[in-house]
Parts: structure tokens; sequence; C-alpha cells
């Protein structure tokens, strides 16, 4: 087993809520001495475009070793994974996949007592305040955990002029368990599924980009994919940095490799399954500076390795035979109309040209 750091955190740290999500809440290093760091309530709460805002009223003169670096603590949550477990899977599992630089890192840090009881009343002072967003009440921070975690800070604070993209790559190749004739890929079969299910319940559809122009080698496909990107308004840069992004390439790579996935493979709850559909869920970060002659920094985030379970595994397994079954990866399903899918487009192209 992987030996965890010994990196402890010092007693007086100062901390600022940036973001949380289901399992973890992220905070930014402050120093002491900085006005943002006065008071607890105020400390605890602000966004980022609070930060923004007062970012000349800021020192930055933090330990050199927390330049760079947010701190993520876990939440208590069903599967309960320890940070332990997490980082020894990621150094396993993770880290021998993927070049140092096309990673979000993670080292274990070991927590001060107080700290965790600390952050969960300043959760809880915050659901009162209305600071915290409503659906993530009443969801607080792991008491037996002792360590925290050291990651890359994919944020562009303190850098003007500078944006941060965000995508899922999801599934870069298709399923190997669609048919063959299939005229949609997985993500978009999936999408095109839910998008019916929210029809029938009066709610929002969801639009997005076909993965597959992601990884195409026609420039337009790629551009075309930019459309639904958040974070840059510069589509034709960003389908530059894209377009044939070397990082991308080596997760198709990975996912080509790792394909126990679908209906194929061993047991859903084998550790292949787990690592198989960890690189299909994971997150692209795009730091672009606003100099283009600077160069731009890619990461790869939320690659915590997947458990089967408590019934997750046999999720994935009947996803894929209501895909199969009700005809979402063929395009047969009546509701189906249009597809953002490039599989779909091929077929289109294909047709026209009498083939």
């Amino acid at each position: 087993m992987t030996k965890p750091s010994l990196l402890e955190l010092p007693p007086g740290v100062q901390l600022v809520y940036l973001a949380e999500g289901g399992a973890n809440v992220i905070y930014r290093f402050v120093p002491s001495n900085s006005n943002l760091a006065v008071n607890n309530d105020t400390k605890h709460s602000l966004s980022s475009s609070t930060w923004d805002r007062d970012r000349d009223r800021c020192d930055y003169e933090i330990p050199a070793s927390f330049r760079g670096k947010l701190l993520r603590l876990r939440k208590e949550t069903v599967s309960d994974v320890s940070y332990r477990e997490i980082i020894h899977n990621f150094n396993a599992e993770i880290r021998p996949l993927f070049q140092p630089h096309e990673l979000i890192d993670q080292t274990l840090i070991r927590l001060p007592d107080y700290l965790v009881p600390q952050c969960n009343e300043q959760l809880r002072i915050s659901e009162r305040n209305g600071s915290r967003p409503t659906k993530r009440h009443g969801g607080y921070l792991c008491l037996s955990e002792p360590f925290g975690l050291f990651i890359t800070d994919m944020t562009v604070f303190n850098e003007p002029g500078a944006t941060l993209a965000e995508l899922k790559p999801k599934w870069l190749l298709q399923s190997p368990s669609a048919p063959v004739a299939s005229e949609r890929c997985r993500t978009c079969a999936l999408r095109e599924m839910k998008n019916d299910q929210s029809r029938r319940m009066g709610m929002k559809e969801q639009r997005s980009f076909c993965p597959l122009d992601l990884v195409s080698e026609q420039f337009k496909n790629v551009l075309r994919a930019t459309d639904y990107i958040k974070g840059c308004d510069d589509r034709a840069r960003l389908a530059r940095i894209l377009f044939r992004n070397s990082t991308l390439r080596n997760l198709q790579s990975r996912q080509k490799t790792c394909r126990e996935v679908g209906l194929l493979g061993p047991s859903a709850l084998s550790r292949e399954t787990s690592l198989d559909m960890t690189l299909r869920d994971c997150t692209m970060f795009i730091k672009i500076p606003h100099d283009e002659s600077s160069p731009v920094e890619i990461r790869l985030g939320d690659l915590d390795l997947k458990t089967g379970a408590g019934g997750k595994a046999q999720y994935w397994r009947d996803l894929e035979h209501q895909l199969i079954d009700g005809g979402w990866y063929t395009g047969s399903n009546d509701c189906q109309e249009s597809s953002e899918c490039a599989l779909a487009r091929f077929r289109e192209i294909r047709s026209n040209n009498g083939c």
C-alpha cells in the first residue's frame, strides 16, 4: 500500500469556502493578516465572485507549500470511503496512466483536530444566512476523517484576464455493447433518453456536445463541440486548444484499453469496471491565459475510483439495457428527432450520398 504523505496543516490556518459537491467541500487558503480573514462568517461564506471584487485588498503572502493548492475536505456520505483509500487508489490506478501535468494532483495532509468541527459550524452559519447553496443544506464534513487533500488549484484567482473552461469528456469511444447499427454514441443516447423523461415531467431538456467531436480529425467538428462548453467565449481559440489535444487523446487511448464497461467483461462489481467507469466520468479543466503566447494548462480531475457498491453496478447494467432495448442507440425511438451526435450526422451524410 502506498504510504500517505505526512504533511500536516499548521494550526491557525485561514480558509475561505470556495465550492462544494455531493461528497467534498473545497477551500482556499488565505493569510492570517488578510482583510478577508478577519471575520469567520465572512471568511467562510465568500464566493469566488466576491474574491474577485476584493482582490486588491488581500495580502497574498502565504506559505510557499500552499501556493497553487486548494484544500479538499470529505463529507459524511453513504459510501464512506476514507481519504487514505482514495489517495491509495489514485496513486495505484490513476497516476500511472497519465503524465503529472495532465492531472489535478492530490496529496494527503493531516488536519488539526479542531478544523472539521469549526468548518461544520461555519457551514451551518452559511445555511442560516443564505450563502450556502440550498441543495447542499444538511450535508456536513466527516468528523472521523483525520486527513484533507491538497489539490492543484485550477481556478483563475489572481490571474487577470484568464478564463477557465470545464467539460466532461465522458465516452470518447462507443460503448462496446452498443448495437452495430447505432446512430448515437453512448453519451448522446443517454442524454436523449433523459431528455425524453424531462419532457414528460415538464422539466428543461439538456443540450450538450457529442464527445466524439472532441477527438475528431476535422477541426469543424471540434469547433462545433465548443458551442456547448462554458467558460470561454472565444470558441475558435478553445477549439484550437482542443484539436488533436494530447491529454484528450491519452484519455481516449486509456478508455480504449480500459473497456470493461457496458454489458461485456467481468462483473460490474469488479475493480476493472470501477476504473473503466471512472475514466468515463472525469472532468477536464482548461485554464486559458489572456495572453495567447502564454501556455494553456489542462488537467483532469474528478478521478476518485468509482465503486459499484450500493446498487451502482446494477444501475450501470440496467442503464445499458434501457439504452439498447429502448432503441436509444439506434435512434429508432419514436421521440427521437435530430441529434447532435456525430454518428447520426455521419449516417445522414452517407444517406445523402447514396451510400
